[in-house]
């Protein structure tokens, strides 16, 4: 997989994705769904798959519930006052989280085996400008920047004794309110003086 032409993996990633978009129903995107996931042992992104489930794992409930809650249907099994839940609805609900989670992951087996300078170059050879490529390849390589920089003000944080365990749910998101402000003057700080360079250099 790794291997691949750049131009082979983007025509992949874009049918797989039209693939997605087309089925609905979980019975047929559970083969997909495995298929993927060869892919992804196959090619050695599950250390990737292991930083991100518990994100997958939550939009995929979410997205489950929500679509339970609000799609309709005539097949009751269950009604509480207004709140009604259909076998129409679980299995729409199921379809869209699964589909959201193949999506995402599809996006992770794609960056993790394929470079940005990979990415750049395929799209250069489909014919788009290479302002395009660029810009997408500064982008890609600017969040493991933002990252750190992330990591770099929550041990600071800490060392100052900001704890960011103690409490519910909703004290621990409040507490990362000093981190999130930082990052983000650090991205548009980054991004201006990249502007800067980059129109000094005559790139336009």
């Amino acid at each position: 997989v790794h291997r691949l032409h750049p131009v082979t993996k983007i025509f992949g990633l874009v049918l797989s994705f039209i693939a997605c978009m087309l089925i609905i129903h979980p019975v047929s995107l559970f083969p997909f769904l495995s298929f993927v996931l060869v892919v992804a042992v196959l090619s050695g992104s599950l250390g990737n798959l292991r930083r991100v489930w518990p994100f997958m794992l939550v939009l995929f409930v979410f997205t489950f519930l929500i679509w339970c809650v609000f799609y309709g249907g005539q097949e009751v099994i269950f009604q509480w006052g207004r709140l009604r839940i259909t076998r129409e609805s679980i299995l729409f609900g199921l379809g869209m989280a699964l589909r959201l989670d193949l999506l995402f992951l599809l996006g992770l087996v794609f960056l993790s085996t394929t470079r940005v300078e990979e990415l750049t170059a395929g799209l250069q050879w489909l014919g788009l400008p290479y302002t395009f490529g660029f810009a997408l390849s500064l982008a890609f390589r600017m969040v493991p920047v933002l990252m750190e920089s992330a990591f770099t003000i929550v041990q600071a944080q800490k060392s100052r004794g900001l704890d960011f365990q103690r409490g519910n749910l909703i004290q621990r998101l409040r507490r990362y309110l000093p981190v999130i402000i930082p990052v983000f003057m650090t991205a548009l700080r980054k991004a201006d003086g990249m502007a800067v360079a980059l129109e000094s250099r005559g790139f336009r």
